[in-house]
């Protein structure tokens, strides 16, 4: 059987914040409007590895913070791959799906405690 894929871990998340599920809930309205994804698809298509590290390295430090367990995974293991100068082609696009699933997982616990 295959493991499921968490994408949002809510109770640890909570924790992160000192047990405050209301700061929690604004911290993930904040991250659906202020990702760095895009910075990091331009980098990657300008060929700037510097740039792309360091957006890439935004997203795993955001994403961890908030507990955004298979995005941090994605974005952890894109990271390594920009630092090792072998990003594989397909990594990008596990990267962006992973985000579309974090996303409509984070409006959904936005709604249910926003």
């Amino acid at each position: 059987m295959a493991d499921e894929v968490v994408y949002i871990n809510y109770d640890e998340g909570v924790k992160r914040v000192m047990n405050n599920a209301k700061l929690y809930v604004k911290l993930l309205t904040k991250f659906k409007t202020d990702t760095k994804l895009d910075d990091l698809d331009a980098a990657l298509a300008a060929g700037d590895m510097e740039k792309a590290q360091a957006a890439a390295h935004t997203i795993k430090g955001v994403t961890a913070n908030l507990s955004l367990t298979e995005l941090y995974k994605q974005t952890l293991e894109l990271e390594t791959q920009i630092k090792a100068k072998a990003v594989a082609p397909d990594q990008f696009e596990t990267v962006k799906t992973a985000f579309a699933q974090t996303l409509q997982e984070v409006e959904k616990v936005i709604v249910q405690n926003g």
